[in-house]
């Protein structure tokens, strides 16, 4: 029992890290407004670079990448410390050591629903694509790198960010598959991007039609 509330509580701090509202505080404390009420009305850093300029998108960036890498780095801890933990005994089918990828998969399925889901904003939120990319860096860093370069290249061409998040999401899926990687990783990599292109429906249509805009201007 102990074993299995301990694991909550590792999966809740992953939640509730994700679920730091950075974009959210920028705005307020830079300018008093609410993010969710300019631009795109999206508390994700390019929201933020339309909204509060250069160097404020730059830090909530940061901010939601490191929340990924802390997400994945705390489970890692996590399952390290509950192994020293006496009371904390694990059922028998269970080893704590090679179970240490499914704590990573579900404390980076967690950070990822914090962030889009933020408890602190009524569980709303950004795309979840800065602390996606964090998770990926700390989890495997081939894959998170591939994702990254894409995502770079497909910006640099069509300045239009939905469209490189996505295929960033794609390709870090390819990779993960293609790459040799625990069971764990694919499953938390392919629901993540899943959701990540899920969470950007809304861009797909505008992209469809031809109104999605790019880098610069206003959504």
């Amino acid at each position: 029992m102990i074993f299995w509330m301990a694991a909550a509580v590792g999966l809740a701090i992953a939640y509730l890290l994700g679920s730091i509202p950075t974009g959210y505080l920028a705005g307020k404390l830079l300018k008093g407004i609410d993010m969710r009420q300019h631009g795109s009305k999206s508390t994700g850093a390019t929201n933020v670079l339309r909204t509060l300029g250069k160097w404020p998108a730059s830090m909530v960036l940061l901010v939601d990448v490191l929340k990924g890498v802390g997400a994945i780095a705390f489970a890692r801890w996590f399952c390290l410390w509950l192994s020293t933990v006496p009371s904390a005994t694990p059922p028998t089918a269970l080893d704590l050591q090679s179970s240490e990828p499914w704590a990573v998969c579900l404390a980076g399925l967690a950070v990822l629903l914090g962030h889009s889901r933020s408890v602190w904003l009524n569980f709303t939120g950004g795309k979840s694509v800065a602390t996606g990319l964090g998770v990926l860096l700390a989890m495997s860093w081939p894959v998170g790198l591939g994702a990254a370069v894409v995502f770079g290249a497909a910006l640099a061409i069509s300045r239009i960010v939905s469209l490189s998040s996505m295929l960033a999401a794609l390709t870090a899926m390819a990779l993960v598959c293609g790459l040799e990687q625990p069971l764990p990783y694919r499953l938390l990599v392919i629901a993540g991007g899943v959701y990540v292109i899920v969470r950007h429906r809304a861009n797909f249509q505008r992209l469809l039609a031809g109104t999605e805009p790019r880098l610069g201007k206003i959504a």
